[in-house]
């Protein structure tokens, strides 16, 4: 919050980065943020807690290291001014939350997703189904105003959009992305965030209501076809 100066990580797994970015900022860290309980996502916690020990640490699994608070569907938790409204997504793991950040003030919304939502495509389903996976994306995730940021825990884009494209070749948004995320590889830039709005016309996983999707799962039941989908990406590879 730039009124209060209070702020908070999301993730940190690269605890070193984040301590050499405190050095010499008038903010204060008062809340850790974690998705769910993966190392990559979850393994930067202690160390921090060496520095700043009085630090809370949030997240919806008690299997999250460090974890000292526990939050559940529709929690509000406050950074300064900001509000950060809790969603839990099970599927990739039962305990997986996004945080929905609100400044109060003309600015989109942000949303950090973990492995839940990447740009064009969605985690793996190691401790959920498809039917979670579908309401986690259709009706919370996809239910936020289309320009909200998203910022996911991983940079897949380019092979996501070559599934994407795989799935879904005469999507002419998912091509022109497609163009863009290899023309940033190439420079060295970031892809994140996307938009929920970009999200709803590039991600396979939130098309599975189409019959540009349907098709290939032979079956006009979107959760069906969730899973098959699902299935091809888990084996698809980028020549």
């Amino acid at each position: 919050d730039e009124v209060t100066k209070e702020a908070a990580v999301i993730d940190p797994v690269e605890p070193e980065h984040i301590l050499e970015d405190l050095k010499g900022k008038d903010y204060k860290l008062t809340k850790i943020l974690t998705t769910h309980f993966h190392n990559d996502h979850a393994g930067g916690n202690e160390r921090l807690l060496e520095e700043f020990p009085e630090l809370p640490v949030y997240g919806g699994d008690d299997r999250v290291k460090a974890l000292t608070t526990t939050v559940a569907d529709g929690e509000r938790l406050y950074i300064g001014g900001l509000e950060v409204d809790v969603l839990h997504t099970p599927c990739h793991t039962r305990g997986d939350v996004c945080y929905l950040v609100k400044t109060g003030r003309q600015q989109p919304r942000v949303v950090f997703t973990g492995d839940t939502m990447f740009v064009a495509g969605c985690g793996r389903f190691f401790e959920g189904t498809a039917d979670q996976m579908y309401d986690n994306l259709y009706n919370k995730l996809g239910s936020l105003p289309n320009d909200t940021m998203v910022f996911c825990g991983h940079e897949f884009t380019y092979p996501n959009l070559m599934f994407a494209s795989y799935v879904d070749p005469y999507n002419r948004e998912v091509a022109r992305k497609l163009e863009w995320s290899e023309k940033m590889k190439n420079e060295r830039l970031p892809t994140v965030p996307s938009t929920i709005g970009e999200e709803w016309e590039t991600n396979p996983f939130m098309r599975v209501d189409t019959k540009d999707l349907q098709w290939r799962s032979d079956s006009s039941d979107p959760v069906k076809t969730m899973a098959y989908i699902r299935a091809e990406k888990d084996t698809f590879k980028v020549i």
